[in-house]
């Protein structure tokens, strides 16, 4: 197999798994919408994943739901470094100040994962996002926002390996170029009017800024606001200045515990990264 090109089969199967840990519970139709995989493929991943026990059918209708085996994939991860700790107490003052709720999304593999929100701080909010919950890369605020301010290298690693993967997205070809890119840097934020993938599709508009750790991106922080409640325009120029001083704080304070815990290493030593680098299937 060329190298770089995944095992398509594996790669389906991983999109269908997330999908249905994602939604709680769905039809088969539904499920093969939602991948965009013919449904014959579905199926037969489907009945893979109930083989391995991964997923189950509900007794009551031919709706599927993942099963607490799943937990067995998450067995040695660990999530390293202290941005939780530092971006808490500031998502949740900015929540307090601007009424709205905000996600702390990092990149794992070719999606967005919220780590934690503002969600149930505040009433302008149609859901609770829980960490784990992801986004595509390609379609979200937070997702632009920090392919935009990854080296260009790194940006087209994972941009080919959506493409291998045929997630098609007008996006793509956008951030293959470098206009969309130079305008997002320069500005220091990005935007995704209704987004077509949260809990509510449509019904949400986001702004999303990176979060640094010295020159290197950590991940994004996104401003979530109701569509119709307030054009796009209108939500920058309210809020864009106060969420990217709210992650210009969060990012001095990262570089600050890293400069001191460089001081503190032993000589030729080296501090692992916060964030998992882009990840390319092979």
């Amino acid at each position: 197999m060329e190298r770089g090109v995944p095992i398509r089969s594996v790669s389906r199967s991983i999109a269908v798994l997330q999908c249905v840990n994602r939604h709680g519970s769905l039809s088969l139709m539904e499920i093969a919408r939602s991948v965009g995989l013919p449904y014959p493929t579905t199926f037969r991943i489907i009945q893979t994943l109930l083989h391995e026990g991964l997923v189950e059918c509900e007794p009551s209708r031919k709706f599927y739901r993942a099963t607490q085996l799943v937990q067995t994939l998450s067995v040695g991860y660990r999530e390293t470094g202290n941005l939780l700790t530092r971006a808490r107490p500031h998502m949740v003052a900015l929540t307090r100040r601007i009424s709205w709720p905000v996600s702390l999304v990092t990149h794992v593999g070719q999606s967005m994962m919220v780590r934690d929100s503002t969600h149930s701080e505040t009433s302008l909010s149609f859901c609770n996002y829980e960490p784990g919950y992801t986004l595509p890369l390609l379609e979200c605020a937070s997702g632009h926002a920090y392919l935009a301010h990854v080296p260009d290298a790194d940006r087209h690693s994972m941009l080919a390996g959506l493409e291998a993967l045929e997630r098609r997205s007008h996006m793509l070809e956008m951030f293959k170029g470098e206009r969309l890119v130079q305008r997002i840097r320069e500005d220091g934020y990005a935007t995704c009017e209704r987004n077509p993938h949260s809990a509510v599709p449509g019904k949400t508009s986001s702004i999303g800024v990176p979060i640094f750790e010295g020159s290197r991106v950590a991940g994004a922080m996104s401003l979530v606001f109701f569509a119709s409640a307030i054009p796009m325009a209108e939500a920058v120029r309210r809020y864009v200045d106060d969420l990217k001083h709210c992650a210009a704080t969060i990012s001095e304070e990262l570089t600050r515990d890293r400069q001191d815990l460089a001081l503190q290493m032993p000589p030729g030593a080296t501090i692992a990264p916060v964030q998992n680098q882009p990840m390319v299937m092979h």
